[in-house]
């Protein structure tokens, strides 16, 4: 698997979580392909490890198994914290012994922001009938930015690995999308993460931790309620 996701741990590329890709020559923004694979490098922990065109790591997502915490932390190829990801877990009024519940996946700017300040974005599943008109595309997901900003929304299937992040600022543009890796052979735990200008590289991954959280099998992060 490894030979085949092409990882150079040893070559960090440093600020690329922060700023979209430059194409050499034009000094305009272009898009940012990342290989996404559903694995840690560590022995006994689950999580994600992320590559670039070049077969550099940028970031990793490492869990223990006997970790007890609601919270995934992004961290740059250096292992220095860049998003946490924290699942809330809320019941419905009139529902509670049915087991249901409405649950949000909040997104912090490092880890240490995450037990002291509001969060960036608030992200949950859509509702089931959800349904597009344009292209039948089905909505899955919402994130709605907690302060000043721009919103997103995610349709398509994480399943599948075809989703598409549309971000609404007065206008509906696709910044970021899913897609299936082109070698057949890795299979749905390696991917690709396009990431368009205008949305933050590490913002369009932490909204990835959230859908495979929402959608993936198995879980990386447990639920808990607050």
């Amino acid at each position: 698997m490894t030979a085949k996701v092409h990882p150079n741990v040893a070559a960090p590329s440093p600020g690329l979580g922060q700023q979209p890709a430059v194409a050499p020559g034009d000094g305009e923004p272009a898009a940012v392909t990342l290989t996404v694979w559903r694995k840690s490098l560590l022995f006994n922990c689950r999580g994600f490890t992320v590559f670039d065109a070049r077969g550099d790591l940028v970031y990793r997502v490492d869990s223990y198994a006997s970790d007890s915490r609601a919270e995934v932390v992004l961290m740059d190829a250096a292992g220095r914290p860049v998003l946490t990801v924290r699942r809330r877990c809320r019941k419905l009024i009139g529902l509670v012994g049915l087991g249901l519940s409405s649950d949000q996946w909040l997104l912090y700017r490092g880890v240490d922001e995450a037990r002291r300040l509001p969060p960036l974005y608030a992200m949950k599943r859509a509702a089931a009938q959800s349904q597009h008109m344009r292209g039948g595309a089905k909505s899955v997901a919402h994130v709605a930015a907690c302060s000043a900003g721009a919103g997103y929304e995610v349709e398509g299937s994480y399943l599948r690995r075809r989703c598409t992040v549309y971000e609404y600022d007065g206008r509906r543009r696709a910044v970021a999308e899913v897609r299936p890796s082109p070698k057949e052979a890795v299979g749905s735990d390696v991917f690709r993460l396009v990431v368009r200008p205008g949305m933050e590289v590490s913002l369009a991954m932490a909204v990835v931790l959230a859908l495979d959280q929402m959608f993936g099998k198995p879980s990386l992060l447990r639920s808990w309620s607050s």
